[in-house]
């Protein structure tokens, strides 16, 4: 008898036991999202414990290393870099995700911004987007490294690696190793770094939660309004700002990035 009734109630926590983590479980069912780091940063650095939420609420998560990391110093060109979003986003399709998203910190989210305008995802997640090429201050402080870079192509050495400059407002200009061909593709003022165009060409059919974190670095607190303001009308097309810095700006968004992709998935 003891043991019919210690297996009955086995029985009945077990069906208790499912109850409770089957909702769980299913919190988030067919949402991937491709995760990409900052200037010089790395999946393991400022996005890797938003990767790592997202994960945890039974998302599909690619986190990448992109071009523009501390280890790859733009191995690739612009239209590389592409594929590899669009790889990215096939497998996570192949695993089971029927709503994708595009999320970027920093230079990924300039670039999420450029993918949208090019390629069909569910929504793009910028969180603190910046290193528009097309700035004021990145043409004066690249522009001698551009010319170089122009130079060199035009004497037929577009593939061979040179020494050129990279700018980022923290750390000032500093060199990176990469062929011509490569850097130019990143670099040239008027292409696809360049912040203004990429939001204009935004696809209106795409939402895109754009975050301007309140610590974020003066240069973009001072254009966040007119970068939101650019993007193409769409009911979902938020502006968030959480209480945080530049680089805290992943982690600080982690409950607004659950809330907005699982709105914009429905």
């Amino acid at each position: 008898m003891p043991g019919r009734a210690f297996k009955h109630m086995a029985s009945i926590l077990a069906i208790v036991a499912a109850i409770i983590i089957q909702p769980v479980a299913a919190q988030s069912p067919g949402i991937g999202i491709v995760v990409m780091h900052g200037k010089g940063g790395a999946p393991t650095k400022h996005v890797a414990e938003l990767a790592a939420s997202l994960e945890d609420k039974g998302y599909l998560v690619a986190n990448l290393d992109m071009p523009w990391s501390g280890q790859r110093d733009y191995d690739a060109d612009v239209a590389a870099a592409e594929r590899q979003v669009a790889a990215a986003l096939a497998t996570l399709r192949t695993r089971g995700a029927t709503k994708l998203f595009v999320a970027g910190h920093s230079q990924g989210g300039l670039f999420a911004l450029y993918f949208g305008g090019k390629h069909p995802v569910d929504g793009i997640v910028a969180i603190a987007p910046g290193g528009s090429v097309g700035s004021t201050i990145f043409r004066e402080k690249l522009g001698a490294a551009v010319a170089q870079a122009r130079q060199l192509v035009g004497e037929g050495k577009g593939d061979e690696k040179a020494r050129l400059l990279d700018f980022e407002s923290s750390r000032g200009t500093f060199a990176v190793v990469t062929t011509p061909a490569n850097y130019l593709a990143w670099f040239d003022p008027d292409g696809a770094m360049n912040q203004v165009i990429a939001v204009k060409n935004m696809n209106p059919q795409v939402p895109v939660l754009y975050i301007a974190p309140k610590g974020d670095y003066p240069g973009l607190q001072k254009i966040k309004q007119s970068m939101f303001a650019a993007l193409p009308r769409h009911p979902l097309t938020k502006l968030y700002e959480p209480d945080a810095s530049h680089l805290g700006a992943p982690s600080a968004s982690v409950d607004e990035i659950l809330r907005w992709t699982r709105e914009a998935a429905r």
